[in-house]
């Protein structure tokens, strides 16, 4: 299950610079507006220490980490959701990511033009949360009108679907996100999936400030995190200049070394990529074996079938059981003939629900 999510952001707030610091692929960064047009696509490898540990205890032939694709998509300007500036590209690029990471500019800096003369983060966010709520209008009153006609003839599905859209038409008018409307029942959003309406997504919102306020943030940050407050949005803080400062450095000592010196315990890329995995409910897997320990990306709350078909689908469709070791116990006792001895090996079927850190072993009848 590969995670995908766009940077979205006004021109000229940093989002290209963080994408470099996260991936290994170079967006041009320059100063001026609409540097990026075509979405640049990055793959990071998600951190996480356990696929490191459990390497070291099974020395397999090669390790492979659970990737992130991260697209840098171009800057949005007022009107886009009517086609202004590059607006019906940057929406569509949007439109194919799973969640969101919306950068704000919380830095002043004369050398950089902002498009609309000034900084401020509040109004930065509110141009594009209106512009996506436009475009999401849009869509939802193109189906309403065809699902109108149909509901005349009585049909109870299509009466339903049309209260439905009603409720997201009348939502997005008093200018709030589809993400952020409570329906009466869990499964009326199915109504509205087709419409892969992009304030469905899930969005972090990611304070680009300069290197002075990495730790405690600064005005700018107060102003954003009192707004979120009202929404009960994640918001997380990030100095794309210290960043691209790290992504410099070649060995994992000298980015230790850098960030102590700082005052920071981990990068914001890490603690970026932690919190698009809580965005999106995410949990971690791994298999363990001679030839490779692998870390696997999992939604929480799946079984164990519908785990081993991310790795194929054979896998799911003739899933026969599962032998689960967790990651602590795996730590403790180093082999698998070992923690069998200590009775800690579990035999699960069907209805097992994966948990976090699990090393499984799928057994299947193709």
């Amino acid at each position: 299950m590969a995670l995908k999510c766009g940077i979205v952001g006004l021109p000229n707030v940093g989002k290209s610079t963080l994408f470099n610091s996260l991936s290994s692929a170079k967006a041009q960064a320059a100063n001026f507006p609409f540097c990026t047009i075509e979405p640049n696509i990055g793959v990071i490898t998600v951190p996480d220490e356990r696929l490191n540990n459990l390497a070291d205890i099974a020395k397999p032939q090669q390790v492979l980490p659970a990737t992130i694709e991260i697209v840098d998509i171009a800057g949005l300007v007022k009107g886009a959701s009517k086609g202004e500036g590059l607006g019906n590209q940057f929406l569509s690029n949007i439109r194919n990511t799973d969640a969101i990471l919306h950068v704000l500019r919380c830095f002043d800096d004369d050398n950089i033009i902002h498009v609309d003369g000034s900084v401020d983060p509040v109004r930065d966010k509110e141009i594009i949360d209106i512009e996506l709520q436009l475009k999401d209008l849009e869509s939802v009153q193109n189906k309403l009108s065809k699902v109108e006609r149909a509901a005349k003839t009585g049909d109870k599905e299509m009466i339903k679907s049309l209260a439905v859209l009603e409720q997201y038409k009348e939502h997005l008018e008093s200018g709030k996100s589809a993400r952020n409307l409570q329906l009466a029942k869990e499964d009326d959003v199915l109504h509205v999936e087709d419409l892969q309406l992009l304030t469905m997504k899930p969005v972090m919102y990611v304070c680009n400030v300069d290197e002075g306020s990495a730790i405690d943030g600064n005005a700018y940050v107060e102003e954003v995190k009192k707004m979120l407050a009202e929404e009960g949005a994640e918001m997380l803080l990030v100095s794309a200049a210290i960043e691209s400062e790290i992504a410099q450095l070649e060995n994992f000592e000298d980015r230790q070394m850098f960030l102590e010196e700082m005052g920071l315990a981990e990068s914001g890329v890490s603690k970026l990529i932690k919190s698009a995995y809580r965005l999106l409910n995410y949990i971690t897997y791994f298999t363990v074996g001679e030839k490779e320990v692998r870390a696997w990306t999992i939604t929480r709350g799946m079984t164990a079938p519908q785990a081993a078909g991310v790795i194929h689908t054979d896998f799911e469709h003739g899933f026969i059981r599962a032998e689960v070791i967790s990651y602590d116990n795996y730590v403790e006792y180093q082999t698998e003939a070992a923690v069998k001895d200590a009775g800690k090996l579990q035999v699960e079927g069907k209805e097992y629900i994966v948990q976090d850190g699990d090393c499984m072993h799928f057994r299947f009848n193709v």
